[in-house]
C-alpha cells in the first residue's frame, strides 16, 4: 500500500530533445554520478529556482525604488528626536 501512495507524490514530465543534447546530458549525468533523469530534473529545478528568485528580486527592487522616490519627493516631517539630534550636532560642531 505504501508503494501506491508514494507513486501519487510524483508527476511525469516528458521532453523531446536532439540526440546531441541527450548525449551531452547523459555524459554530464555520468560524470556527476547520477542518473540522466535525476541530472535533468535537478538541473531544471535549480535553473527554475534562479529564474523565480531573479524575478522576485527585480519585482521587490521595483517596489523599493518607488518607495524611495516617493520619500524623496514627499519627505516626512522630522520627528522630535531627529530635531533634538540635529540641535545637539550643531551645538557640538560649533563648540569645536
Amino acid at each position: 500500500m505504501a508503494h501506491l501512495s508514494k507513486a501519487k507524490d510524483f508527476e511525469r514530465l516528458e521532453a523531446r530533445i536532439s540526440p546531441a543534447k541527450k548525449s551531452v546530458l547523459k555524459n554530464a549525468a555520468t560524470l556527476s554520478g547520477i542518473s540522466l533523469t535525476d541530472f535533468v530534473v535537478n538541473s531544471a529545478y535549480e535553473a527554475a529556482k534562479r529564474v523565480v528568485q531573479d524575478y522576485e528580486q527585480l519585482n521587490l527592487a521595483e517596489v523599493d525604488r518607488h518607495v524611495f522616490i516617493q520619500a524623496l519627493l514627499n519627505p516626512p516631517n522630522p520627528s522630535a528626536n531627529l530635531i533634538k539630534a540635529a540641535q545637539r550636532y550643531k551645538k557640538d560642531v560649533q563648540s569645536k
